[in-house]
């Protein structure tokens, strides 16, 4: 089942439960896909296209979680993470780390990168290779460790 039609349903499903938080943030969803279709100019978004809005979304909520942290609302900081967790519920599910090192090791060798001034290109690669399945903090920590 494509990203958006179970997006829809779990819509249906939170309006029928009454779970405002859970369809709020559903709808937040749903909202930027719809943008980012006027942006592209296409009907209907492939998985791939859905998948970094997802992320996207993620990011932003994690980071706004940590700020409200520092700044002392530990309950704003809770409603980030809770929303974090139903984003999550969009994402394929994520690479093992031995195969997220195996998968980085492979592209290095392809690229033959050697040092860590190409660590760039090989994260992009690393990134394009996962498709969604990790994220992009956790894949610069692990090239930065493989590369000399």
């Amino acid at each position: 089942m494509h990203i958006t039609e179970r997006l829809a349903q779990e819509i249906k499903t939170a309006m029928l439960a009454r779970n405002a938080d859970r369809l709020s943030t559903l709808r937040l969803l749903k909202s930027g896909i719809g943008y980012a279709q006027i942006e592209l100019k296409k009907e209907a978004l492939a998985e791939a296209d859905v998948i970094p809005l997802v992320q996207k979304e993620i990011k932003k909520r994690r980071d706004a979680a940590e700020q409200f942290e520092s700044g002392g609302r530990p309950e704003l900081a809770a409603k980030e993470r809770a929303e974090c967790l139903v984003l999550e519920e969009f994402l394929p599910a994520p690479l093992a780390e031995k195969d997220l090192l195996a998968l980085i090791e492979l592209t290095i060798r392809e690229l033959g990168a050697t040092s860590k001034k190409e660590m760039g290109s090989v994260i992009k690669a690393v990134q394009i290779k996962a498709a969604g399945r990790a994220d992009g903090k956790s894949i610069s920590t692990a090239v930065a460790k493989l590369l000399p």
